[in-house]
């Protein structure tokens, strides 16, 4: 048991809300990884940094919608955005071509170096699926090469071990994430293993002739950074193999710089898959890349539809998402805005530093730009955690980690159990002053247990 005996005291609204919906809607949520032990929240409101759940409870919010909510919530800009939209468009989906499509696939091709061209989708699981539909159409290879512990979205060709698991030899064991996934994207997706080079080049050798798209999160599940070396040996190597290399962005474009993680590594993949941010709160997902990929996209490029990548959706690039998109960014780029998220985000990881040492908890934040986790390691291993294998975590991670949560969730400050911190523009210092009061309650209850 990791919640504290106060959250079903606290929550009992939420605990009535979930006992009612699980009878109409499966699981009770719309989403598997929306639901934790023994239930979620149920949220009345929200505002800025916090959130208001149906029993009147206010937590400053670090979930931020899994990360796309990267100016809070309701910020002026987005809700201005959203007014526009019907004043200058006169629609919520045009479903043919307008100028805003060109204007979003401008800025960001001015954002990501390695992107010439862009085309728009409604998810970062779409954006995930489009990237490796081209990328193997255009090497005309059956395979793909994912790595342990990285998701996707849930999408078939991906959901194969999204948990990290332990390598047998040099090669991680391949483990169906879904319930009777069929043997063909088991058998057609290889599992590599993230920060090894030399485990990777054995794995993506062997299979040289069968794997035509590698993907990886640059930063797995947004927070673990692959080390610099391994990066771009992996870069050299999908190239010498002729594999095509994609970058799942979705949580850390325009979060780790706005640039994304490429920016960060100086390193430019094939493809690029993007979301969350992209669509300042609403659905939204994109691939970009390589002019000679995405052109076999193109209508135009054959008479002979066989011979053109499909891909279409009804609400790609509607005025909403792209405009409250576009605002967003713009807003990130003001003056000062971007380097002010990045020091509110590190005056938040040092002051939980600060006060773990204090408490004399193995307890370390890590991840880079306005994104990061807390992580309990053990104090021999080195400082930065390589990847999820629990191995690299302490034994206790999981359970105490869960009992951080919850006792957060009591103090007043949210983040999905188990789950990354988003931070946003309206995390203010006095957002800010009640996490860490929260922190420094929980590592003290924590400190007794």
């Amino acid at each position: 048991m990791t919640e504290t005996p106060s959250y079903q005291h606290d929550t009992r609204k939420s605990r009535d809300a979930y006992e009612q919906a699980r009878h109409i809607i499966p699981g009770g949520v719309q989403g598997n990884i929306k639901f934790y032990q023994p239930y979620p929240l149920s949220f009345a409101t929200a505002n800025g940094p916090w959130l208001h759940d149906i029993d009147g409870n206010a937590y400053v919010d670090y979930l931020l919608s899994f990360g796309a909510l990267i100016l809070g919530h309701g910020h002026p800009v987005v809700r201005t955005a959203v007014q526009d939209v019907w004043n200058i468009y006169g629609t919520s989906s045009f479903g043919v071509p307008y100028p805003l499509e060109q204007t979003m696939a401008a800025v960001i091709q001015r954002l990501y170096e390695s992107v010439k061209q862009v085309r728009f989708t409604n998810s970062g699981l779409e954006a995930t699926l489009l990237a490796i539909r081209i990328g193997m159409a255009y090497t005309g290879r059956p395979s793909i090469a994912k790595f342990s512990g990285h998701y996707h979205g849930g999408h078939e060709q991906v959901l194969v071990s999204t948990k990290a698991t332990v390598s047998d030899g040099r090669e991680p064991q391949k483990v169906a994430e879904s319930l009777r996934l069929p043997d063909y994207f088991i058998d057609h997706t290889e599992i590599l293993p993230f920060n090894d080079i030399e485990g990777c080049s054995h794995i993506l050798r062997k299979n040289k002739d069968k794997i035509g798209v590698v993907i990886l999160e640059p930063f797995q599940n947004g927070y673990i950074p692959a080390e610099r070396e391994f990066i771009l040996q992996l870069r050299e190597l999908t190239t010498e193999l002729g594999m095509v290399l994609v970058f799942d962005e979705v949580k850390t474009g325009f979060r780790i710089r706005l640039g994304g993680a490429q920016e960060f590594y100086g390193v430019l993949p094939d493809l690029t898959a993007l979301g969350k941010v992209l669509g300042g709160g609403f659905p939204i997902g994109a691939v970009g890349g390589k002019k000679e990929i995405l052109e076999l996209m193109a209508p135009g490029h054959s008479d002979n539809p066989q011979e053109v990548v499909f891909h279409s959706g009804t609400f790609n690039g509607n005025p909403i998402s792209l405009l409250a998109g576009l605002r967003t960014i713009e807003h990130l780029q003001e003056a000062g805005n971007f380097e002010s998220l990045l020091n509110t985000t590190k005056q938040l990881r040092d002051g939980i530093e600060s006060l773990a040492k204090a408490y004399q908890l193995p307890v370390q934040t890590v991840g880079e730009g306005a994104i990061f986790n807390v992580v309990f390691t053990d104090s021999s291993l080195p400082v930065q955690p390589r990847n999820m294998v629990k191995q690299e975590l302490s034994q206790q991670h999981r359970q105490l980690r869960g009992q951080l949560d919850f006792l957060l969730m009591r103090h007043g400050v949210f983040s999905k159990p188990y789950n990354r911190f988003s931070v946003s523009l309206s995390h203010d210092d006095a957002a800010i002053q009640v996490t860490l009061d929260a922190f420094e309650k929980s590592f003290a209850a924590l400190k007794k247990m």
